[in-house]
């Protein structure tokens, strides 16, 4: 009975939330609230038992990895680099959608997606009002940019949050996860951009006239011919990034120096190099909205946790009388599906209990990977799975576009939903196929 209003509880607030977004938090702090009182009342556990259970570390490197990306724009390096793949694209749209694809896959690995998506996407957006833009090659052009920045996310430790709770999880270290998950999400963007590119070509609809064009790229360099790279800030952040990454790749989680301890001592040292600025993004620039939707996530977790679900649910798979590759292609596909219902961080929180059971009689790296992949490939499916998608669509509905007839464009659900299911197709064709190489050459 406790599981089941646990599980209730966990389920109708991740609902909610969807439905009524402008009362997200009130609604998930609500629900966390409802889970430790229930887990009272069952005697599941206490409020404390239950905030021992959150994995603090990840709230950790989730703000502090929010801190860094704040200092980069300061810098204005998003910026300059829109520009500049603007110049290189010359008002091409192949070169266009190849290149502003690129540069969110990169930008996604390394910050959060949400903010670079914020700092490029305007930039894309006024060269599309100055050139004109069709609706298909819209919907395809800033739907593959939406997959990509899940991509780029799942590539790396610090991409995104499904692959910084396996890190803070200690599941898998820096190295074994980047080593491992960053091939296949270049293969699934090679595959999605190839498809783009040969079957779809969404840039067939498009008439360009070289003056146009020419125009269009003047307007564009004089908008931003004073954006200059703030090199004094840029490199000392470059710099403790990289020393970042060389302590997650070297220091032994042995040692006690956890990715949580260096993420905190790398960004400190990295705002100390800008002193008034990194004091004004640690009083003005935390993201508080996603830290506590995080917190309340992760307590109603660790509530369910606590009522002994997951560890059933695990023994439950694992009875099942299949072999333990099948039902690793089955929890996959479950991973992918809820994932596009209810969005990567519900999805990912629960589901890494059910995954630690399958690790114990498969390869970790299998079980891991192919579950932040198929993660991602949720995500991917609906405008609604991520974060992304949704501002994506407001900042294109203010941006006011029109094609060469001067019609209204739109990018909303069903636009996008042609690239959701191509997407989703891929790239959990790539987290299953991958999972199952990984089980042949490391089982």
């Amino acid at each position: 009975m406790a599981s089941l209003v646990l599980v209730a509880i966990l389920v109708g607030t991740v609902v909610l939330q969807a439905v009524r977004p402008a009362y997200r938090l009130t609604v998930v702090l609500g629900g966390a609230a409802l889970s430790c009182l229930a887990a009272a009342l069952f005697g599941v556990g206490t409020t404390r038992a239950i905030f021992a259970d959150v994995p603090w570390d990840v709230l950790v490197l989730l703000v502090g990895l929010g801190f860094l990306t704040e200092l980069f724009v300061a810098t204005r390096v998003f910026g300059v680099v829109a520009a500049k793949v603007t110049r290189l694209s010359r008002g091409g749209p192949k070169r266009i959608f190849l290149l502003f694809t690129l540069v969110m896959y990169v930008a996604s690995s390394l910050v959060n997606n949400l903010t670079a998506l914020l700092l490029v996407l305007p930039i894309l957006l006024i060269l599309f009002k100055l050139l004109g833009v069709g609706k298909k090659y819209l919907a395809w052009t800033l739907g593959v940019l939406l997959v990509a920045c899940n991509l780029g996310g799942a590539a790396t430790p610090i991409g995104d949050f499904p692959a910084l709770l396996l890190l803070g999880r200690g599941v898998m270290t820096f190295t074994d996860y980047l080593m491992t998950a960053a091939p296949p999400t270049l293969v699934a963007l090679a595959v999605l951009v190839g498809w783009t590119l040969l079957k779809v070509r969404p840039e067939r609809e498009l008439v360009r006239d070289p003056l146009t064009t020419r125009l269009s790229l003047a307007v564009m360099a004089a908008l931003y011919r004073r954006v200059r790279l703030d090199w004094r800030r840029f490199l000392p952040a470059v710099g403790w990034l990289v020393a970042m990454l060389v302590a997650w790749l070297v220091v032994p989680p042995s040692s006690g120096v956890g990715p949580e301890l260096v993420c905190w001592l790398g960004v400190g040292a990295a705002l100390l190099s800008s002193p008034k600025v990194g004091e004004n993004i640690i009083r003005t620039r935390v993201d508080v909205e996603a830290a506590l939707f995080l917190l309340a996530l992760f307590v109603m977790v660790a509530a369910v946790r606590q009522s002994g679900l997951f560890a059933a649910a695990g023994q439950g798979l694992a009875a099942l009388p299949i072999p333990a590759v099948v039902q690793l292609v089955l929890f996959l596909l479950a991973a992918g599906v809820l994932t596009g219902l209810f969005s990567a961080g519900p999805s990912m929180a629960a589901l890494l209990d059910v995954a630690e059971a399958l690790a114990t009689r498969l390869p970790p790296a299998a079980v891991y990977v192919g579950l932040a992949l198929s993660v991602c490939a949720g995500s991917s499916l609906f405008l609604t799975a991520a974060t992304s998608g949704p501002m994506a669509q407001i900042l294109t509905e203010r941006a006011q576009l029109t094609d060469e007839q001067g019609e209204r464009v739109r990018f909303g659900f069903f636009e996008f939903l042609p690239v959701g299911l191509v997407a989703f197709a891929i790239i959990q064709t790539v987290a299953v196929g991958y999972a199952l190489v990984l089980v042949v050459t490391r089982g």
